[in-house]
């Protein structure tokens, strides 16, 4: 069967600097999840093994690298993180929830 669902709709983080991760599908090695932010991460870097597409859907954000460069991302903009990138979540709208679309490919 089908499933259909809204990227607006799910769980909001409940603090600022918070982040709530929803899993949408698992199917192929891939992951696919929404993400909801309110304000920057506590610092903590990401670094998968895997590649990750994310696309910013709602609010507006800026991601943080390793080698000190940022990235600001409004609705429609979207990147590709090569496995092994070292990543944060420097900043998010503070008056607006941000809403990501994450693929983790295999």
């Amino acid at each position: 069967m089908p499933r259909f669902g809204n990227l607006r709709d799910g769980p909001a983080p409940q603090a600022p600097g918070a982040e709530t991760f929803t899993e949408l599908l698992h199917a192929g090695g891939a992951r696919v999840e929404r993400i909801a932010s309110r304000a920057v991460r506590d610092g903590a870097w990401y670094e998968q093994p895997w590649p990750e597409f994310v696309l910013l859907v709602a609010g507006a954000g800026r991601l943080a690298f390793a080698d000190g460069t940022e990235q600001a991302l409004g609705p429609g903009d979207w990147a590709h993180l090569p496995a092994g990138c070292r990543h944060r979540v420097a900043w998010t709208d503070p008056g607006a929830e941000t809403i990501w679309l994450a693929v983790h490919l295999p």
